[in-house]
Parts: C-alpha cells; sequence; structure tokens
C-alpha cells in the first residue's frame, strides 16, 4: 500500500517494502521515519472519530472473552480508577486486541508460541498473558507491586486451574530497574505488552527494560491505543536508535477484533 501526505507544501513519505521482522512469520511495514507513522495513524487512520472501549466495559467486575479454545475471565477493579495513575485494574481494547491477534496469528502459522518463554510488561489484569499461556507458552507476567494481587488471582482462575497448555507465573518488576534472572535466563523469545507507551515520562524506563530483555531471538510485540501522537513519536524516534520497527496492518488482525482508535507494532533488537 503506497500512501504519502503533504503538509506545509512538504511531502512526508512512508513508503517502505514490507518485510518480516523477528520470529513473526507475515510480513510488516517497516517504520524508517516517526513522523511518517504518525501522518498514517492520525490523518489516515482517524482514531478520535472511532468508538473507544468498543470491546470492553470498564463498569463490570469481569469481563468474559472467548479466545484460544477458552472462555478467560478477568476480574476487574473498577473502583480503583479513581486512583491516580491507576490504569491497569480494567481492560482496555488494545489488550483485547492483541489477544484475538495472537491467537489468529498462531491459528494462521504466522506466529508460534508452543514452548516459548514470554514475556508481558505492565500486565495489569493479565488477559495477554494469560491467553499466550493458553496458546502453550511459558509466561512470566509482570506489574508494579500493587498490581499483582489482582494479577495472580486471574492467573490462577485462567491458566492455572485449567488445563492450558502452557505456564504462567507473576513477577514483580519496576521498569528501568535492572532484571531478575528469571527475565532473562534465557532470554525471553517473545515480549508483549498493551498500552505500555503512555507517558512521555515512562518511555526512558520502558525502553531501557526492553534492550535489557531483548537478545537477537527476540520479537516484541506492542499494542496501543492512539491518545497521544506525541507521546507515540517521542517513544519511536527514542526506541529507532536500538530496534528495527514495524508496523502490522489489520489485515492481519483477527477479523471481528479490529479498531481504527489500536496499533499493533513489532520491534527486533538491532
Amino acid at each position: 500500500m503506497a500512501l504519502s501526505g503533504e503538509d506545509a507544501g512538504e511531502t512526508i513519505d512512508i513508503v517502505e517494502p514490507a518485510v518480516r521482522m523477528g520470529s513473526y512469520l507475515a510480513e510488516v511495514q517497516p517504520v524508517e521515519d516517526a513522523a511518517g507513522l504518525i501522518f498514517l495513524l492520525w490523518a489516515i487512520q482517524q482514531p478520535t472519530i472511532a468508538r473507544p472501549n468498543a470491546f470492553v466495559r470498564q463498569s463490570s467486575m469481569e469481563l468474559r472473552l472467548d479466545a484460544c479454545g477458552h472462555q478467560i475471565t478477568i476480574v476487574q477493579t473498577p473502583s480503583s480508577m479513581s486512583n491516580p495513575g491507576v490504569t491497569g485494574a480494567v481492560m482496555w481494547d488494545s489488550g483485547i486486541v492483541l489477544t484475538k491477534f495472537l491467537e489468529s496469528a498462531v491459528d494462521s502459522g504466522r506466529l508460534v508460541l508452543q514452548g516459548s518463554k514470554v514475556v508481558e510488561l505492565g500486565s495489569g489484569c493479565g488477559l495477554v498473558g494469560c491467553a499466550a499461556a493458553l496458546l502453550g507458552a511459558r509466561v512470566v507476567l509482570t506489574d508494579l507491586p500493587d498490581r499483582l494481587k489482582l494479577l495472580k488471582k486471574n492467573v490462577e482462575v485462567n491458566v492455572k486451574e485449567r488445563n492450558a497448555r502452557g505456564s504462567a507465573e507473576v513477577c514483580e518488576l519496576n521498569w528501568g530497574d535492572d532484571l531478575d534472572a528469571e527475565l532473562t535466563e534465557p532470554p525471553p523469545d517473545f515480549v508483549v505488552g498493551s498500552d505500555v507507551v503512555y507517558s512521555e515520562a515512562a518511555v526512558v524506563d520502558l525502553l531501557s527494560t526492553l534492550r535489557q530483555l531483548s537478545a537477537s531471538c527476540t520479537t516484541i510485540f506492542l499494542a496501543g491505543e492512539l491518545r497521544n501522537d506525541a507521546v507515540l513519536e517521542y517513544f519511536l524516534e527514542a526506541a529507532m536508535e536500538d530496534f528495527l520497527i514495524g508496523h502490522v496492518d489489520q489485515s492481519q488482525w483477527h477479523p471481528d477484533y479490529r479498531s481504527q482508535r489500536v496499533a499493533i507494532l513489532v520491534l527486533v533488537k538491532k
């Protein structure tokens, strides 16, 4: 797909040949210019006019989703949303989209999670990590200390009490800190995260953690809601110093779980 845009008389070229990145067995659009991707996502995709929270009910105590051969039940704590800075107590569309993307990619043979090591960053309620375990991965779900109780409960219900093909463990992680050997030895095959690019202040620590987690074998999938173009552009420009980045076209997502408000990126270490 060829796209270009004009701003103040200047043409922004966002056309690059599609390539494969890491262990994802489909072609993605390489991101060579942060401004070009921002143009694509905001000017062409127009996220602000799409309905938010299309796949979630954040006022509910539970979210149920048929995925990975199971009905996944995610406990939410909507009351926690009143606490400043707490966003991981409920599900967001990007987590649903990423979960169903992983399921679809495995079903179509574009991704192999069976037996792989997966680390989830900013797990929140833990849907994505639980789904990866149900798809056969050995998953370590991570978040801040005050988020672990809810996370452990959802892992217990959806992985440990079921006949999951893989496994799941919960681990405390503050971005930017030195990582425990549990996370890095051996290095993960995949790192996943939804809505982890949310503020410029968190970008440096997030990238520090991604660099520590990444080896030549590691493929990173990040899904995020398109709320702030400046924050995403800041992340992309900083990430491109150490990572190759690809944008996953929505034609590769699960057909019933696509949203103009969400983007999925693939990153591999240079």
